[in-house]
């Protein structure tokens, strides 16, 4: 390949700053891409990552991060002062089919396994539809442009620069020691976590903690309590795995115990999310913790404590995590940095019984090896130098100023259409609708217009709820939540102007 047909390849690069995706990991897809499809060819020279940077209008740091991962998976390669090369051995089964090969018959089905086509129906194009552009009210997106990237990115180049070859072998499964015994302290100190750097198991997100905990702890066809409303990448990973979930429902103070033990006393483990039930936003009580974990404890079943959006209270007293309670070791305490930091980093932990941890590091180390070590190396860093801290006190004055802003503009705008109340933790509230509305259908309508407002309805399993809305409001700022309450004003009232 001649030098100007290569410049033009890292030129057409583009690379968009308004994504929740890092611009390194965009930097990586991108020259991935073009490695598996032969746009850059096995053993072409890559520019120095100096160059390279100045090219794209990026920091040296963000091509370092690129060619790091690429380096790992063996697509690059290259010696100190004598360049980067494209791996001359990439395996041929991993190069996109030519250009010239036919394609596939339209219409044609591959031939799925039973439970490959039971996993296709569960998801329901949700996996794609988490790539969407961010647009109000979307839930559960955090302040991306508010996140420290300097701070972050400056850690990189330090851990980056720091590591030892060996650090690109593999690493423990069960994850970075440091990031371990970091996690260990917040939790003991932050959540009443009753735990030691050995029972925290890194993942790479809540979904695959999910399925580790349904792969080590159930076996297909096993009942499962389930929250109704409920989270509903919870019901995806339990359901892939062959669980059957039993509706339970949910009142002002968290799981009505006693109706999943009327309902269904079958049931081998329960997913909650105590401190913030979603999609509702109650906390469970004290109380109904201690009913749950004498349940546990008597039924010989397990308790997935689900602790989302624990670090964001604005109002009341937290509760102690029901794993600090736990006296009869049934709790797995599933956490994750989605929120707290940004989604894309997909780092989450589990704090298992210890007499579970083996089996835990086991089934991970089988299903993906180990989590990527530089980021679990760089939010160690954060964690330890006091940034993890920071972050969140100014982020927790943040959201409550958002919510607020929420909630003035509904009741300047939506008076008698839409029934909004505070929540005292998370990102995001419920907006009640007159009793008799569809919700999913105002929810298309929303959509259609630019607005991201969920359907309650689309959240619940059996029980029929009240019709209604969620507004994430952590991602936007004060003026556009005005700007974008009138929208929904006109999506509420289609005969307005």
């Amino acid at each position: 390949m001649s030098k100007q047909k290569s410049e033009f390849l890292f030129t057409g690069i583009v690379l968009q700053s308004a994504t929740e995706v890092p611009i390194y990991r965009q930097l990586y897809e991108a020259l991935r891409q073009a490695i598996l499809s032969r746009r850059l060819r096995p053993g072409q020279r890559l520019p120095p990552s100096r160059q390279l940077a100045e090219t794209l209008g990026v920091s040296r740091t963000t091509v370092l991060l690129a060619f790091d991962h690429l380096f790992s998976e063996g697509y690059i390669s290259g010696k100190s002062g004598s360049g980067t090369f494209v791996s001359a051995t990439i395996p041929e089964h991993l190069l996109q089919v030519p250009a010239t090969a036919a394609p596939p018959a339209v219409g044609s089905v591959p031939q799925l396994s039973e439970r490959g086509k039971h996993i296709c129906r569960i998801s329901s194009g949700n996996a794609r539809r988490q790539q969407e552009n961010l647009r109000p009210f979307r839930p559960g997106i955090p302040g991306l442009r508010e996140f420290p990237y300097d701070i972050w990115n400056r850690l990189a180049t330090r851990q980056i620069r720091s590591l030892h070859y060996e650090a690109f072998g593999y690493s423990d499964p069960a994850g970075y020691a440091p990031l371990r015994e970091a996690i260990a302290g917040y939790l003991r100190v932050a959540r009443a976590v009753n735990c030691e750097a050995e029972q925290v198991v890194i993942v790479n997100g809540s979904q695959q903690a999910l399925d580790l905990i349904a792969r080590v702890l159930l076996d297909p066809g096993e009942a499962a309590w389930m929250e109704d409303p409920g989270y509903g990448g919870a019901k995806e990973a339990l359901r892939a795995a062959g669980i059957s979930l039993r509706a339970v429902p949910v009142d002002a103070v968290g799981l009505m115990v006693a109706e999943g033990i009327r309902r269904h006393p079958d049931a081998r483990l329960a997913y909650v999310t105590p401190s913030h039930q979603y999609p509702l936003g109650v906390t469970m009580s004290l109380p109904r913790r201690l009913e749950l974990l004498e349940w546990a404890a008597r039924a010989d079943a397990w308790i997935i404590e689900d602790d989302y959006d624990s670090e964001y209270r604005y109002a009341g007293r937290p509760i102690s995590s029901l794993q600090g309670l736990d006296r009869q070791g049934r709790v797995i305490y599933l956490g994750t940095f989605s929120k707290v930091l940004f989604p894309a980093l997909r780092l989450g932990y589990l704090v298992v019984p210890p007499g579970l941890a083996d089996a835990f590091i086991a089934a991970k180390a089988v299903s993906d090896r180990n989590c990527p070590l530089i980021e679990q190396a760089v939010a160690t860093s954060f964690i330890t130098e006091g940034h993890f801290g920071r972050h969140l006190r100014r982020m927790r004055l943040l959201y409550q100023a958002r919510q607020e802003a929420l909630l003035e503009a509904g009741r300047k705008h939506l008076g008698g259409l839409l029934e909004m109340t505070p929540a005292e933790t998370g990102l995001h509230l419920i907006g009640w609708l007159p009793e008799g509305a569809d919700d999913r259908a105002i929810s298309v309508r929303a959509e259609q217009a630019g607005i991201q407002v969920p359907p309650l309805s689309a959240y619940s399993l059996e029980e029929q709820q009240r019709p209604g809305l969620m507004l994430g409001y952590a991602a936007f700022d004060e003026l556009l939540i005005e700007k974008s309450i009138r929208q929904l004003r006109r999506v509420l009232m289609p005969g307005m102007n």
